[in-house]
């Protein structure tokens, strides 16, 4: 088989090695994948610098999800036979064949492409993870969201519409403002333009919003904390702008304002079966069509999977990336 792989840290489009091996094999407990889709993300590009919190040693492979056919089923396995359509976490490589633990996959909705459903594996199952157990978001009320044309910004204006939520979208650029438009977002902001964007938020929330769904840090964060509506829900995903921002208790205090870590991965590996929960949920509002993950316009082929990478790390990409095979 063919396989991307990472010889030594460094960056991954330049850096990455593609290999051959041979075939996995499955072993009690697994399947093999021929794989359909490769989903890759920001982390991915950190891994390879050796700048993500996990340190990853060479050699490996930068992926985050995989999608495709099961090809082979190893002893014990009665969850998936051959010729079904799956997606997972487990295993997941730049490779046109893996091998993964049957209970850490799951089928994939009708309704969705190979690169579709690999969305839903940590995109939307990080964003329904912070809107509804985090946040408990209810219908009618206001979300921010910041970085919102990227890949987990792309399912936030996509769950937070499914439930009735009102969207503000932030975003850099007119393309990815259009972009937020386009999937629904209410208002959309550019940030380039009108990088203090609080009046404006404001103005258009009535006053303040009820849940942020924050990404970036640094000084986006210390514009969104003031845009927080009393009794809101301030979620910090992550801190994509490299930047982890100090916050004034005395504002969250007076304002009544809550300040909620989401750290989905530390949460499904102190209750796996949350994942389960949550990919049955996602798995039926694909199917019913209230949500549909964006994907962005270049398709990557799988002899030009670094690519990806470089569009990835110079913000060139909105929402999910795939390596195609």
């Amino acid at each position: 088989m063919r396989r991307w792989v990472m010889l030594e840290l460094g960056d991954p489009w330049t850096g990455l090695t593609l290999t051959e091996a041979d075939a996995p094999a499955a072993g009690p407990g697994q399947i093999v994948i021929d794989c359909g889709a490769i989903g890759v993300a920001f982390p991915n590009v950190l891994q390879a610098q050796g700048k993500y919190q996990v340190k990853y040693d060479p050699p490996f492979s930068p992926a985050t999800e995989a999608a495709g056919i099961v090809s082979a089923v190893g002893e014990g396995v009665t969850r998936f036979s051959v010729g079904d359509r799956v997606m997972t976490m487990d295993g997941a490589e730049i490779a046109d064949k893996i091998v993964a633990r049957a209970d850490q996959a799951y089928p994939i909705p009708g309704s969705l492409t190979d690169g579709e459903s690999t969305a839903l594996l940590v995109n939307y199952t990080t964003t329904w993870f912070a809107l509804h157990e985090r946040a408990k978001l209810q219908p009618g009320e206001t979300v921010l969201i910041t970085a919102a044309a990227g890949g987990v910004g792309t399912a936030a204006i996509d769950l937070a519409k499914a439930q009735g939520a009102i969207v503000i979208a932030v975003a850099g650029g007119p393309e990815k403002v259009a972009l937020c438009k386009e999937l629904g977002a209410d208002i959309a902001l550019d940030y380039r333009a009108e990088p203090d964007f609080v009046d404006a938020v404001r103005e258009a929330s009535g006053g303040g919003v009820d849940v942020c769904y924050e990404v970036v840090g640094g000084d986006t964060f210390q514009h969104a904390r003031r845009c927080m509506a009393w009794d809101g829900r301030l979620l910090i995903i992550g801190f994509a702008g490299g930047t982890i921002p100090d916050s004034p208790m005395n504002h969250a205090l007076l304002k009544n304002y809550s300040i909620v870590g989401v750290h989905w991965g530390a949460s499904i590996a102190r209750d796996p079966a949350s994942l389960d929960r949550q990919q049955d949920e996602l798995a039926k509002l694909a199917v019913a069509g209230k949500i549909s993950p964006h994907m962005h316009r270049t398709t990557y082929s799988f002899d030009n999977a670094p690519d990806a990478f470089n569009d990835l790390a110079h913000r060139k990409t909105t929402g999910k990336v795939v390596v195609e095979l």
